[in-house]
């Protein structure tokens, strides 16, 4: 028998000291790896997913303080001046022009500053100052908590979307919701895990980017549905009785599940026969939870719903109904809009040309209804769980655009708040200057704030992963810290 060409490394194994101290070490190591991935202490920590079952729940990466989410989300851009950012400098210089400011904003040449266009008062025990247009929110302001130093990384309507719902400018990345449906799962199997409710009004500028699963697996995406838009596609044709539609799903379902026995590593097939079911399951409770004439009066005067007048509002509400009854039944991500698309301000807070007459119908449609979900969830103690965030792409200007009564886009300075499990209530965090109209004290991105929501959820947003072409892609991209001075 030969010689064997062993090398200096090779022999080194041959000699069984040297081996059972090297297995020691590798030993050590598999433990050191088990205790940092059972911390959530790995750098990147994918969850596990079965394929027959992808909405299953799973554990968070530390103790949670909320389950669920509810983002009230302010299409257009809504202005931080006419709502929580009170600024009595700019009613003083009112009419003048700003020193030191851009000629030129986003859609042409800058105008002089102008006052807020609603007074502003001291609202609950807090103190906090907040505008005449939104006065049943502002009722609760030792619930919130403000962030008034946001900024983006664009002023173009679409984009700042993706940014605030995916953390990317560009298109094709998991939106929020996904990320967190991925993480997580839910507890309601016969439900979605996220549901993306639009304003009566339509979609939002960038539309499904805001809810949709981008790179991660499609089983992720949001599912969007309204009071007034059922789900696609849910009920059979017409034509079809509910015994043979029965009958198929039930033929369909052994067909899969024999062909699954036989190719058990096909794990889309898996996949597709657990959206299937779960369809299955939605025909029956999507009707249920849609089904708004359960609601006594009480509730559908508390929300606005039976506002004959108003038609927009009374719709928004029944929206605000049901983002409380998908909460209430375990949903774990629901996102709220307020507003739709582009159209000159008309559909959304896109107050370019006379804001204060513009935003004179859009307060209304959100103001009472949005109050009274954040009340009704205290209510009945959902709030406790639940994490309610209220947040718009960007701000806006604290001059008037040249020639008109309207302000531009403000990437530079904006505000959210945040109410309900683990935030500290009744606290502001962050300025913009004395004019509103860059962020100065505690500059903070949206990356931060959603780190902050993931971490509210029990979620480490630089563990959260998913490699994809080759890189290891998460919500905050490579940025991002907890806002953590707004914690409880």
């Amino acid at each position: 028998m030969s010689s064997l060409p062993y090398t200096s490394t090779g022999r080194g194994w041959l000699d069984r000291r040297d081996f059972l101290g090297r297995a020691s070490t590798g030993l050590g190591a598999i433990a050191l790896t088990s205790l940092l991935g059972g911390q959530g202490l790995l750098a990147a920590q994918r969850p596990t997913v079965d394929p027959t079952r992808p909405h299953a729940p799973r554990p968070s990466h530390f103790p949670a303080k909320a389950k669920n989410v509810l983002v009230i989300f302010c299409a257009g851009a809504c202005s931080q001046l006419e709502t929580w950012d009170y600024k009595p400098e700019l009613i003083k210089q009112d009419g003048k022009p700003l020193k030191g400011g851009p000629p030129i904003t986003f859609q042409g040449p800058s105008g002089n500053l102008a006052r807020p266009q609603y007074e502003f008062r001291p609202r609950g025990e807090c103190g906090k100052m907040v505008s005449d247009m939104v006065p049943h929110l502002g009722g609760l302001v030792d619930e919130m908590a403000f962030v008034h130093s946001l900024t983006s990384k664009t002023n173009t309507h679409g984009p700042a979307e993706n940014f605030l719902s995916t953390g990317f400018v560009l298109d094709g990345f998991p939106s929020i919701g996904a990320w967190i449906t991925y993480a997580l799962g839910t507890e309601n199997q016969d439900l979605p895990a996220f549901v993306a409710i639009p304003d009566p009004r339509g979609v939002p500028q960038a539309s499904v980017n805001n809810w949709g699963p981008g790179f991660l697996p499609a089983e992720f995406q949001g599912t969007p549905f309204s009071s007034k838009d059922p789900v696609r596609n849910l009920a059979p044709p017409v034509g079809v009785t509910s015994a043979s539609d029965q009958a198929a799903r039930s033929l369909l379902k052994q067909l899969n599940t024999e062909h699954l026995r036989n190719h058990p590593g096909e794990s889309a097939l898996a996949a597709r026969i657990a959206s299937y079911e779960l369809a299955a399951r939605m025909q029956l409770s999507v009707p249920r939870i849609s089904d708004l004439s359960t609601e006594p009066d009480h509730i559908l005067r508390m929300y606005g719903a039976d506002d004959r007048k108003n038609e927009l509002k009374a719709g928004f509400a029944r929206n605000c109904i049901l983002a409380r009854r998908l909460i209430e039944n375990g949903v774990r991500f629901v996102q709220l809009f307020n507003g739709a698309y582009a159209s000159a301000g008309k559909l959304n807070w896109d107050g370019h040309n006379s804001l204060r007459e513009q935003y004179d119908v859009h307060g209304p449609i959100m103001d009472q209804p949005a109050a009274a979900l954040v009340r009704d969830l205290k209510q009945r103690g959902l709030l406790e769980d639940t994490l309610v965030v209220w947040c718009t792409e960007f701000g806006r200007m604290p001059m008037f655009q040249k020639g008109s009564q309207g302000r531009d886009h403000n990437p530079n300075g904006f505000t959210a708040w945040l109410a309900g499990a683990g935030v500290k209530a009744g606290v502001s965090h962050g300025a913009t200057d004395e004019l509103g109209y860059q962020a100065v004290e505690n500059v903070l991105s949206v990356h931060d704030l959603n780190a902050t929501i993931l971490h509210l959820l029990g979620l480490d947003h630089e563990a959260l992963t998913f490699k994809h072409n080759g890189i290891e892609r998460r919500l905050t991209d490579v940025h991002g810290h907890v806002i953590k001075e707004i914690l409880a």
